[in-house]
């Protein structure tokens, strides 16, 4: 990898720590017998945001309000599931070897430990997706328009889990002599060999929380038209996310697989943007009438009845 360009081009950044944005001191706290890490909360108000923007959205369609739980029941642990997974697989280094820890969860460094950090978006839209289509096929429901209306809040949900890193202190950038740099501990394992004590860091999570809450205000402003229907809404979405992700990836300093010169995360971003133009191209042409229903053919449920 780079980190010996890195490694030298840091000792010659100069930085100004009073300017720096810091890192917090703690990652969890303690709940009686309890450990309560920060990651973990900044993800579940992420879900919960998303759970209550996107009830919103579907019950303006029709949908029976809060039927979005049931959904999310199967859903949401899949998502995480399988955003572990695609972690694990694209670190396994970091989970096995000599002296790795991948099986026992009552010590550090093991696959199951999630409260410490490592999981992967592309991974939990895999898993999220997959059970999302089933629960839709179980009450009825197109995926296609759950996928629109849960667009805003999904890239919402993601901005809040980006604090969680702030607080891992991980997933940052280059070193970079910017106002807004990262303060980082020392021993940081990510921090490249010979680098300066006091070096500021790019603010990678600032970014993406960033450049994701606007995405939710473009998401929510496009949702509007009729045109942003059939998945068409949700292929924006990918397309933000990955063109964003491309960006951020690229400068972090993190350890990864690298193929044909790119992080694997890279790559998966670039997938994004190219499903998202695949989806658009494609229901343009399957669907360009509007979607007047967001139930299956043949699963409109009878209205009520006083």
């Amino acid at each position: 990898m780079h980190l010996g360009l890195l490694t030298s081009s840091a000792t010659a950044i100069p930085h100004d720590i009073s300017a720096a944005i810091p890192s917090p001191s703690i990652s969890s706290f303690q709940l009686g017998p309890l450990t309560i890490h920060f990651y973990a909360l900044c993800i579940l108000v992420g879900i919960i945001f998303a759970i209550v923007l996107t009830n919103r959205r579907l019950t303006k369609l029709g949908v029976e309000d809060w039927q979005v739980l049931d959904i999310a029941t199967l859903a949401v642990p899949m998502a995480i599931v399988f955003a572990r997974i695609y972690h694990v697989i694209t670190h396994y280094t970091d989970y096995f070897g000599p002296g790795r820890n991948p099986w026992n969860p009552f010590e550090p460094g093991s696959v199951w430990a999630i409260w410490e950090g490592g999981i992967a978006i592309f991974g939990s839209l895999i898993g999220g997706t997959l059970g999302a289509w089933i629960m839709c096929r179980r009450l009825g429901l197109k995926l296609t328009t759950l996928l629109d209306a849960l667009a805003p809040g999904l890239i919402l949900a993601q901005a809040c889990g980006r604090f969680g890193n702030w607080f891992n202190q991980e997933l940052f950038g280059l070193p970079t002599t910017l106002p807004w740099g990262l303060e980082i501990d020392p021993g940081n394992p990510a921090i490249p060999l010979g680098t300066p004590p006091g070096t500021l860091f790019h603010p990678t999570f600032l970014y993406e929380v960033i450049w994701n809450s606007l995405g939710a205000l473009v998401l929510l402003y496009l949702g509007r038209h009729v045109f942003f229907q059939w998945g068409r809404l949700f292929a924006v979405y990918l397309m933000w996310y990955g063109a964003g992700r491309i960006v951020w990836e690229s400068i972090r300093l993190d350890p990864s697989f690298v193929i044909l010169g790119l992080r694997t995360n890279v790559w998966g971003a670039i997938g994004a943007v190219a499903l998202g133009v695949a989806i658009m191209l494609i229901q343009w042409k399957r669907h360009p009438e509007p979607e007047e229903s967001p139930f299956l053919p043949g699963r409109t449920p009878d209205p009520v009845k006083d």
